[in-house]
């Protein structure tokens, strides 16, 4: 848990819930997207890009997500999702994610979605603000 505390400066913590469980009693893939939208938006709290994304003209939007399954999730259990940011280009960035169990001390499952920014007024892509690109650049990894 310490390696993967270190690696991530910025963590969201997840109590599984009995409901996020499927018929095969273990937890059902829709919940991790669930899981990774909420650890997105704490990225964006914890980093102060929140505040920054305050204008609604301009949003970041999904491209598209993705996860990977590594080992089953059951309840009661806590997941420690670790964000970070790689391939940020002039109007989009991908934010990984990383999923650690506490109940069996390893990552469960890993995941990415591919943001895009976008003028909600011109239904175009847009360039990202300076200032959240300056946030994005600190957060953001080479995996190179």
């Amino acid at each position: 848990m310490q390696a993967f505390s270190e690696k991530f400066p910025i963590k969201t913590q997840i109590r599984v819930a009995w409901g996020d469980m499927d018929a095969l009693g273990h937890v059902n893939n829709v919940s991790y997207f669930r899981y990774f939208e909420t650890a997105r938006i704490d990225f964006l709290a914890q980093t102060g890009l929140l505040e920054i994304l305050s204008d609604p003209s301009t949003s970041p939007v999904l491209r598209d997500t993705h996860a990977h399954y590594k080992r089953p999730v059951v309840f009661p259990d806590t997941l420690i999702i670790g964000t970070y940011i790689t391939d940020i280009k002039s109007d989009r960035f991908t934010m990984r994610y990383e999923a650690f169990s506490e109940q069996q001390q390893a990552v469960c499952t890993t995941g990415y979605a591919n943001v895009v920014m976008f003028n909600m007024k011109s239904a175009q892509k847009t360039p990202i603000p300076a200032n959240m690109m300056d946030v994005l650049l600190q957060y953001s990894v080479d995996l190179e």
